[in-house]
C-alpha cells in the first residue's frame, strides 16, 4: 500500500485565465459529469478547447435572515476568452485568489476531505483566520485514485 501524503504550503496564489463558470444548485443537480461535458461542449460549440482539469469553487454565504447557501460553481479554463456568453455561464479572462493555504492531496476520492480538514486544523493551530470559500482542481483521476489541488483563501492581512 502506498504512503497517501497530503502536503501543505502557505501563501500561495491560484491563477486561472479564460474561465468558463457555471453555479450549480445541489438540489437540482443531475450529475457533475453531465454539467462538465456541457459546459466542454459550449466552449467547443464557441470554437475554443478546453483546457486544464476541472475546477470546484465552493463558498457559504449567509444572509440577513440566517439562512445559509452553498455555493457551487464549476469552472472550466479555456485556450481563449469567449466575449458573447450567454446564461447560464459566465467568462472570467482572470481569476487571481492571493494568499491561499494550499493543500495537494493524492488518495482515494472519498478520502479528499482529510485536504480541508487538514487546511482547518493548520489554520487553527496558527490562527489564520480563513474566509471559508475553497477551490479545489482535480489535477488527475485513475482507478479510483485522485490528484486535487486544494486553494483556502485566508482571511488575515486585508
Amino acid at each position: 500500500m502506498k504512503n497517501e501524503k497530503i502536503q501543505i504550503s502557505d501563501n500561495k496564489t491560484l491563477k486561472l485565465s479564460n474561465v468558463l463558470i457555471k453555479e450549480i444548485d445541489i438540489k437540482q443537480n443531475e450529475g457533475i459529469e453531465k454539467e462538465v461535458m456541457q459546459m466542454e461542449n459550449f466552449l467547443k460549440n464557441k470554437g475554443a478547447q478546453p483546457i486544464g482539469p476541472l475546477i470546484q469553487y465552493m463558498d457559504v454565504e449567509g444572509s440577513n435572515e440566517g439562512e445559509i447557501k452553498m455555493v457551487i460553481k464549476l469552472m472550466r479554463q479555456s485556450n481563449i476568452f469567449l466575449h458573447n456568453v450567454e446564461l447560464p455561464y459566465k467568462m472570467e479572462s482572470l481569476i487571481r485568489v492571493k494568499n491561499c493555504m494550499y493543500a495537494r492531496f493524492n488518495g482515494e476520492e472519498q478520502k479528499l476531505k482529510l485536504a480541508y480538514d487538514k487546511i482547518d486544523v493548520m489554520a487553527f493551530e496558527e490562527d489564520i483566520m480563513l474566509k471559508g470559500n475553497c477551490y479545489t482542481i482535480f489535477v488527475d483521476n485513475t482507478d479510483g485514485r485522485i490528484i486535487a489541488d486544494v486553494f483556502m483563501e485566508r482571511a488575515d492581512n486585508e
